[in-house]
């Protein structure tokens, strides 16, 4: 027993004895004038840190307990396709990150980065790369899974700015696989076996660089994020013209579902909907490359404001980034580097013009009256 629990019994016997009450009792824990997120112990957390975890390590992703081999190694980062005709889309579930950001055309793409991709007959639908995914995928040290690209992305692919694995070009390309699910193409997929092959083929380190230290900053073990006056955050809903996604929060486990197109959005590889623990909204200054309005050009550098939803709660933030590969921070209001829950994360990137219009609604029946 610690010896704050040994002093505090020694006071509370007495007490109990000549008052018959109040013995025990925990105080509440402090509050905070401003919303800086603190961590919060639960009652299990000294039970949690005598667990043995021999042979395990923290997963940079999510902040969990997973294989210590499995933790060393670089995550995939896939493109996945979001639109209506390619859906259900395979292994999104795995994901233990994604981010969202809007293309061409008012739809958006996502960006999923495992950690462990291993085990699955059918990943995607895979399609092309942005520079901005890019320069988001090698935050992590990651090996890239795409098929093709804009002219903008391609000249950081052929200046080997990434490890990637191409449907269109290079030495991964046969690895990748067609179905008759959607028309071409909205079909393309790879499997993790395949992923293996063109790893292989690619001759690409599997293993995360020495100097490699992390993304996100997770509570450990036992502990839970709490933001003194943050708004209640049961729907979030966030402004992408196409899909018109939204997350509602479930108390019973604590994860954000997602659904988009009017409908759950569901993992085709398991039937269960997608849920996140974390959702980071990264707000962004976003122009075109070219006075034709083709490829967006999205400001993933310069920083700006944002929001990070939790456990049915939102703060404001800031986010930074001091170079263009250096991994993306995210501050609270007073400037301390925010903790996060353990467990995945949903990185919207959006519009800074049109950042009214991603909404926070403190309950579902807020929601559903807005509509």
């Amino acid at each position: 027993m610690k010896k704050k629990q040994l002093a505090a019994l020694a006071l509370c016997i007495p007490m109990c004895l000549s008052l018959f009450v109040g013995c025990g009792k925990q105080e509440e824990p402090d509050t905070q004038a401003d919303d800086t997120p603190i961590v919060v112990q639960d009652n299990d957390a000294e039970e949690e840190s005598e667990i043995s975890h021999e042979g395990q390590a923290r997963s940079y992703l999510t902040g969990e307990w997973i294989d210590e081999e499995l933790a060393g190694k670089r995550p995939i980062a896939m493109m996945i396709e979001n639109t209506l005709v390619c859906l259900p889309q395979y292994g999104i579930n795995n994901a233990d990150i994604i981010y969202e950001c809007p293309v061409e055309g008012g739809i958006s793409r996502l960006l999923g980065i495992y950690q462990d991709y291993s085990g699955m007959e059918q990943m995607g639908n895979v399609r092309s790369s942005r520079p901005y995914y890019l320069y988001f995928a090698k935050e992590y040290d990651a090996i890239y899974v795409h098929a093709g690209g804009s002219i903008e992305a391609y000249n950081l692919l052929d200046a080997d700015f990434i490890d990637d694995i191409d449907a269109i070009k290079g030495g991964g390309a046969s690895e990748f696989f067609r179905t008759d699910e959607h028309k071409k193409p909205h079909n393309l997929y790879i499997s993790s076996q395949n992923i293996d092959n063109a790893l292989n083929t690619l001759g690409y380190e599997r293993n995360l660089r020495e100097d490699y230290e992390g993304h996100f900053v997770f509570a450990k073990d036992g502990e839970t994020v709490e933001m003194p006056d943050a708004v209640d955050a049961a729907v979030v809903s966030l402004y992408y013209v196409n899909p018109k996604p939204w997350f509602e929060y479930n108390e019973s486990d604590g994860l954000y579902y997602r659904y988009e197109f009017g409908s759950k959005q569901v993992d085709a590889s398991n039937g269960e909907q997608v849920a996140v623990k974390n959702i980071i909204i990264e707000e962004c200054s976003i122009s075109y490359y070219d006075e034709n309005k083709g490829y967006l050009n999205i400001d993933i550098s310069s920083g700006g404001s944002g929001k990070y939803i939790t456990d049915g709660k939102c703060i404001d933030i800031t986010w930074e980034k001091e170079s263009d590969t250096a991994p993306t921070r995210y501050y609270d209001k007073s400037g301390k580097e925010i903790v996060l829950n353990q467990g995945k994360t949903w990185v919207a990137v959006t519009q800074d013009t049109y950042s009214d219009r991603n909404e926070i609604y403190a309950t579902l029946k807020d929601y559903e009256s807005s509509k």
